[in-house]
């Protein structure tokens, strides 16, 4: 009897096992995937892609922390979907590795002057767009032979590898100019600081994160060129709509109640930065 007892216990304890395996489906977050989560079954973090050497968008500072405007939207989002700024993992997202990191399931979504184009959206899906920036140019300070798209025929210009920024200007505005791309913007500020590359084009976002720097301070400055829209979308694995609607959803929300702009005085306010207003949202609609 003893035995038949403790048998009958063995049996009730698997099949409590296996039950609680089939619904452990239901202790995920709302939002949440095993996708760009840590720690496998039970999500409970969220994995982010954003950029690690951009001041005044997504950048990692000396003490370990992270800041800049993308820091702050990816915040708020993961907020709305369940996430504490303590349960979020930040991974670096450099251009290049940006659709594979989503692709392969290493992070959620990514936040990181993501420019939305058709050529990426044959790869991932975005969210948004949250943010409206112009390409443009960035020289030294003091030198005046570069005010125009076409002055960078024959001179070196600097900008990343993955970067839509880099084949606007070479394909459609400078044929001739010599281009060299680099795997970070701080690359290139080193070459324009050392004079090895005549000027640095990206989204004025980031440039003006840069210029405002306190140790670039009066070394360089923005041409003024709109050269191309840049749209920033938040990046997520293709298909996944209920992600898409919850991003879209949180952004709507951070622009209404005032989080939008409070987050751009922040951090592109010291450089005079003169933003665009909150875009509208048109991916996922």
């Amino acid at each position: 009897m003893k035995v038949l007892k403790t048998g009958a216990a063995v049996a009730t304890a698997l099949v409590l096992a296996l039950t609680a395996t089939a619904c452990g489906g239901g202790d995920k977050k709302d939002g949440a995937s095993d996708a760009g989560t840590s720690g496998g079954g039970k999500s409970d973090k969220v994995v982010i892609g954003i950029k690690f050497d951009q001041p005044g968008l997504g950048l990692k500072n000396p003490d370990g922390t992270f800041s800049g405007f993308d820091v702050d939207v990816a915040t708020y989002v993961a907020k709305e979907l369940g996430y504490q700024p303590d349960k979020i993992e930040w991974k670096q997202a450099v251009s290049a590795e940006r659709e594979n990191l989503i692709s392969n399931g290493d992070v959620k979504f990514v936040v990181a002057s993501y420019t939305i184009n058709d050529r990426r959206k044959e790869k991932v899906d975005f969210a948004g767009p949250y943010f409206l920036a112009h390409q443009d140019l960035l020289v030294r300070a003091g030198e005046s032979g570069i005010t125009k798209a076409e002055d960078l025929n024959k001179k070196k210009l600097c900008s990343v590898t993955g970067s839509t920024s880099a084949q606007n200007v070479k394909t459609k505005l400078a044929p001739e100019a010599d281009l060299l791309q680099q795997g970070g913007y701080s690359e290139c500020l080193t070459g324009l600081e050392n004079k090895s590359v005549d000027a640095l084009t990206t989204d004025n976002s980031i440039l003006a994160g840069y210029a405002a720097q306190e140790k670039n301070k009066g070394k360089f400055k923005l041409v003024g060129l709109n050269l191309s829209n840049e749209p920033y979308g938040i990046g997520l694995k293709k298909g996944d709509k209920d992600l898409q609607t919850k991003i879209n959803a949180a952004l709507k929300k951070m622009v209404s109640d005032g989080s939008w702009d409070a987050a751009v005085k922040k951090n592109f306010g010291p450089a005079d930065y003169k933003n665009e207003p909150a875009p509208q949202i048109t991916e996922g609609s």
